[in-house]
């Protein structure tokens, strides 16, 4: 069988008899996949630093009838602070259970692998507020997956003036009038509003590269939460 190599983030780690472990990767051209990692758990196997998770690598594999199974791994990234502080690893869990909720095999990934990996590494790496870090990841991976909020105009009459409200139903902007008829419609200030449009037009490296009062993250937490929870039906 001919080897195939392949970069990809760890989402999940499993043991498996004495020494193996089982994997869940996210690739950016084969989506997530399994694999087997032949003695990854001996201390002085080399595939030990790169089959942790969140460990983001290139790997060497071949495919077996069900799983691919790794040859060897050369670690990229390990994000080694997420291990470190416990409140950054429970932000980074909640992403990382959010991205094998709508992945999965043969799906071409590379948006969210990318937003993934610039997520992990804010986590990580800075001081951002986690709340802030977890709603901006939610309305971008909405963003990928087709829910992008209209946000130019009034969802109902397309007006371009007094757009003060959110529409979890409509999908987007709305203004005074049209927000008495929609039950679904959160008032929102002129700081939600522009971290909103912020959220879906930005660069995917500067992505995280805004801060929000606490008025401002109350609303724009809330409004993320119940807006993920209606498109993705959870």
């Amino acid at each position: 069988m001919s080897n195939v190599k392949m970069n990809g983030v760890v989402l999940s780690e499993a043991n498996v008899g004495d020494f193996d472990k089982m994997l869940t990767i996210l690739t950016p051209g084969a989506g997530k996949i399994s694999c087997i990692a032949k003695g990854a758990r001996r201390p002085r196997s080399a595939l030990l630093a790169g089959t942790q998770m969140f460990c983001f690598g290139e790997y060497l594999m071949y495919k077996g009838t069900t799983t691919y199974h790794i040859n060897s791994v050369e670690p990229i990234e390990v994000f080694y602070n997420l291990r470190t502080d416990l409140d950054k690893l429970e932000y980074a869990t909640q992403i990382n259970k959010i991205v094998q909720d709508v992945t999965y095999q043969n799906q071409n990934c590379y948006k969210i692998l990318q937003l993934l990996l610039n997520t992990l590494y804010t986590i990580s790496e800075t001081n951002k507020n986690l709340d802030l870090v977890l709603s901006v990841f939610k309305l971008r991976l909405l963003c990928i997956l087709g829910f992008t909020p209209i946000t130019r105009t009034c969802t109902s009459c397309k007006t371009e003036e007094g757009l003060q409200y959110f529409s979890l139903k409509d999908n987007g902007f709305k203004c005074e009038p049209c927000s008495r008829q929609d039950k679904s419609c959160i008032h929102i200030n002129e700081s939600t509003k522009n971290a909103i449009k912020y959220t879906i037009m930005a660069p995917a490296k500067k992505l995280y590269s805004f801060e929000l009062k606490s008025d401002s993250l109350e609303e724009f937490k809330l409004i993320m939460k119940l807006y993920f929870k209606e498109k993705l039906e959870l």
